[in-house]
């Protein structure tokens, strides 16, 4: 018998009320509309049912990939062999615990999260607003954007680890560049307490617009991508140095480099993971060959 059939077995008698898909393109649920079938794709509803469908994925050899948005990832043509579990869709509440505390689920939008908080009268999140991930994915990563990063906000994180559930302080997370301690997927993230600061809603509405209407005139959000596609360099910005390096509009297949923002590849229209993996590589080669600098993707791929 095989994982995906052990796991149907054991989904249909210890949570038969969890939606469970099967090989499920991948393009459906990632930002850059790339990526093959996944075996099975499960939608848990709370974090009760995430946790007790990482017991049975244990058991059954399922392998679980945990999803968030999908939109800082790169999933390969051929597909995953693996349950993918998708916290966003359900797992999205949000509630006060503290009078400038927010605890909230894994799953939900930052977007959605960074509008909760305007609407408490709280700011600090504003920076999150047009990230287009989930809270979970965001503190992965410790995304940020516009001079805020998600360390700045994350006072503890909740947590499934090899140890059982854990309530993780935010010193104790490890916060840096584009990473976290999570980040070696080890410890699954059920959901965070974010620490803010009494604001004006109106001034708060007011800077989220602001930021948002920058990243709209500096960023290709008319196509499908992954956000920024490498990591800053110490020193640099990887977009000025591509663009210095003359590859704007360099084109594989579909993938392209943005022609308005030289730090995004784009999905111009039936773009495969092997079109963005090539122009990745070759954008890398081409930019340390000219100005000496490697470029470290910061787009997740996952090709297994």
């Amino acid at each position: 018998m095989t994982w995906y059939e052990r796991l149907d077995k054991a989904v249909e008698e210890y949570l038969p009320d969890l939606p469970v898909e099967r090989d499920v393109l991948m393009s459906r649920y990632t930002s850059f509309r790339i990526g093959g079938p996944a075996r099975r794709v499960a939608c848990p509803q709370n974090r009760e049912q995430l946790v007790i469908l990482m017991g049975l994925a244990q058991a059954c050899g399922a392998r679980p990939f945990i999803l968030g948005n999908g939109t800082n990832l790169l999933v390969a043509d051929e597909g995953l062999d693996r349950l993918v579990i998708r916290t966003a869709g359900e797992m999205n509440a949000a509630k006060i615990v503290e009078e400038d505390t927010i605890e909230a689920d894994a799953g939900i939008s930052l977007a959605r999260l960074a509008l909760f908080a305007q609407g408490e009268g709280l700011t600090g999140l504003e920076f999150a607003h047009g990230i287009p991930g989930s809270l979970g994915g965001a503190v992965f990563m410790n995304a940020g954007a516009y001079g805020g990063e998600m360390k700045q906000v994350v006072a503890e994180v909740t947590a499934l680890t090899e140890d059982g559930i854990r309530r993780i302080a935010a010193e104790d997370c490890d916060f840096g560049y584009r990473r976290s301690a999570f980040s070696d997927g080890k410890a699954v993230i059920l959901g965070a307490k974010l620490r803010l600061q009494k604001g004006d809603p109106a001034q708060i509405g007011a800077r989220m617009a602001e930021l948002m209407k920058k990243r709209k005139a500096s960023q290709p959000l008319e196509y499908p991508s992954a956000g920024s596609t490498f990591k800053r360099p110490e020193g640099y910005f990887a977009g000025t140095l591509i663009q210095q390096t003359g590859l704007k509009g360099l084109t594989v297949g579909g993938a392209q480099v943005s022609e308005k923002h030289a730090g995004f590849i784009i999905n111009r229209g039936g773009a495969t993971c092997g079109d963005v993996l090539s122009l990745i590589r070759q954008v890398q080669d081409r930019v340390m060959q000219a100005q000496g600098v490697f470029l470290e993707p910061e787009v997740r791929i996952i090709e297994s």
